[in-house]
């Protein structure tokens, strides 16, 4: 009973992230197609920031945190679709500034649970953080997408926004 329990579970996982991948594919697509040949930065940030936030159900607050160029070590809110974020993170705060400082994306299932995190707006209970490098390389903004639910964000999240910021970014 309890192996075909399991087996049932799995194949639901299964098929959630089979959709999750789809609606990726095309969100990347239209993201693609919107951003291909325009050059500017904070345009390309306004239009990601509307199609994830269109795409997934899920996705509470998502948009762009700048390296401010006057400020060491700091973020500035940019472009966004959401309830309204944090103006400024330092590097060495939150689920952002992890991000920002590591340069590695941050997956976090439980945000309460994480040791300095900046609580922008109180319905959120999960973040991923993705670090946007342009192409040479240098840390320009950092991909935050936030959610009401817990443990929303995976692998397959990492994978596909990483790739779309590099797309986009690096290009």
């Amino acid at each position: 009973m309890l192996g075909a329990i399991n087996s049932v579970i799995r194949c639901v996982i299964g098929v959630l992230m089979a959709k999750k991948e789809s609606i990726y594919r095309q969100v990347e697509a239209e993201i693609k197609s919107v951003t291909e040949g325009e050059g500017n930065t904070i345009a390309n940030m306004a239009s990601i920031s509307c199609l994830l936030n269109m795409a997934f159900d899920d996705f509470f607050w998502v948009g762009f945190y700048l390296v401010d160029p006057d400020i060491e070590d700091e973020l500035v809110v940019g472009p966004y679709q959401g309830t309204l974020g944090c103006l400024r993170i330092s590097y060495n705060r939150g689920v952002c500034g992890a991000a920002a400082k590591t340069g590695k994306t941050q997956i976090v299932d439980n945000v309460h649970e994480f040791t300095g995190h900046i609580a922008c707006d109180s319905n959120t209970n999960s973040e991923i953080v993705v670090p946007v490098h342009n192409k040479v390389g240098r840390l320009i903004a950092v991909l935050d997408i936030d959610s009401t639910q817990f443990s929303t964000f995976d692998h397959i999240d990492k994978l596909w926004l990483e790739k779309i910021v590099n797309m986009v970014f690096k290009k």
